[in-house]
């Protein structure tokens, strides 16, 4: 009887914890098979912005119609000790506007758990690729891969089209010291590159450590401490965030869980800013009657901040046999999005995948972004976008594909910062199996 209550190999079985970046566990199946595709679309859109400016300095944005290709792959597999799932889309278009808007943009999420012993796992999350246009399409929950993509470093407001290659990386160990009492420690490492000179680069690393304890089959409590720094090109300094929680976990029923933590940051950030030299120093500095003409007329210094903000996020959801629907929201420090750097930012976000597996293929999201920049230019940014995408089987691998995205940039303190974009696309798609190609 007690060696029935043991977790076999320590496997957790309770409702996912989201303060260490897992998905909901009614996800998590033994195997999903994998499935290849590839579409063939026609696509417009209304806002193609480079960093460029015209001849009157305002940014260019162009309409234009165009033509992509998709492929893709996902699916899972599991053995007696080890799980590994992938999840995959790359794309090429090419627009007719300009040139310089052709381009690929791809994007990988890998998960990978292993069982060392009864009382060791190990998890690793890894999400990579480049994007030319849009941020990438993989950070909404898959089937695939067992860990929640909105936990990791992964770009999601750039405002520019210009390329950006990122990756992510977080690894966690896992002592399972009883059947309710287990300890993680972690470590991951970011990086964004972005094309441009103009916009910033940046990297990052991070720890955590944290204690669960598992209450009854439904409810987990614990508590966790974090550390993230994050570096920039082109500028001296960065920012060191410190990190303490508490977590709550429920699973209402076997296919509903609610998954919280809350707590608060300490942030210490600095960055180089170029500041006027008071006249009265230049007269010191610069010859008499050279202070006009003096080229000392601003200086570099280091500006620092120190501040508290809340750091908190929550997650419901209800997974179906073929499908799942979530909503979930919180607050964190991030490292911007090239143009603005290390931000405080409300996130919001919702919802829905569908596959039916014979006939039909849906994908529905909405996520909205409130940020308040903290280094090297002050002030508030964010967007609501919106995306749909649907398949259709038609006969044999041949499918009907269609998406719809628009994303609404708002700035209170930037008005040239506000706009809206949005894309559709439509074509054919081709499935390794008699299904609806799968969006990813």
């Amino acid at each position: 009887m007690f060696g029935l209550a043991l977790p076999a190999w320590a496997q957790y079985a309770g409702p996912a914890i989201l303060s260490r970046g897992e998905a909901p566990a009614a996800m998590t199946a033994p195997t999903v098979d994998f499935a290849f595709s590839l579409a063939l679309t026609a696509n417009y859109t209304n806002g193609l912005v480079g960093v460029v400016t015209n001849t009157q300095g305002q940014l260019v944005s162009n309409a234009s119609y165009g033509g992509g290709v998709t492929l893709g792959a996902s699916g899972a597999h599991s053995w007696k000790h080890t799980r590994i799932g992938v999840n995959y889309s790359g794309s090429f278009y090419d627009y007719t506007t300009a040139s310089y808007f052709a381009g690929i943009s791809q994007g990988i999420s890998l998960s990978l758990s292993h069982q060392f012993s009864r009382h060791v796992a190990f998890s690793l999350a890894e999400s990579a690729g480049w994007f030319t246009m849009f941020p990438p399409a993989t950070v909404s929950l898959n089937s695939a891969v067992s860990f929640d993509p909105s936990q990791s470093n992964i770009p999601t407001t750039d405002f520019y089209d210009n390329r950006t290659i990122y990756s992510s990386t977080m690894a966690n160990l896992t002592y399972q010291a009883s059947t309710r009492l287990s300890f993680s420690l972690g470590g991951g490492y970011f990086t964004d590159l972005r094309r441009s000179s103009a916009l910033y680069s940046a990297t990052g690393e991070s720890a955590m450590a944290d204690v669960q304890y598992r209450l009854s089959r439904r409810a987990t409590v614990g508590g966790s401490y974090g550390f993230s720094h994050y570096g920039y090109t082109g500028s001296t300094g960065g920012a060191y965030v410190n990190s303490a929680t508490v977590s709550l976990s429920m699973r209402f029923s076997r296919w509903t869980e609610l998954s919280l933590f809350g707590g608060a940051s300490r942030v210490s950030s600095g960055f180089e800013q170029v500041v006027p030299i008071n006249p009265a120093i230049l007269a010191i500095l610069c010859p008499a009657g050279l202070v006009t003409t003096c080229p000392l007329t601003a200086g570099t210094v280091i500006n620092n901040h120190l501040l508290w903000a809340p750091d908190f996020g929550v997650r419901f959801s209800r997974s179906f046999q073929r499908g799942v629907a979530y909503l979930s929201a919180g607050e964190s420090i991030t490292p911007g999005n090239g143009l603005f750097l290390t931000s405080r930012a409300e996130t919001a976000a919702a919802g829905y995948g569908y596959s039916g597996l014979r006939k039909w293929n849906l994908n529905l999201g909405v996520n909205y972004i409130r940020a308040l920049s903290l280094g090297n230019i002050q002030g508030g940014y964010g967007q609501v976008a919106g995306s749909f995408s649907i398949s259709r089987h038609i006969v044999g691998r041949l499918s009907f594909v269609s998406s719809f995205s628009a994303t609404d940039y708002r700035s209170d303190s930037f008005s040239a910062y506000n706009r809206l974009i949005y894309s559709a696309s439509a074509g054919l798609g081709f499935s390794s199996r008699n299904i609806p190609v799968r969006f990813f």
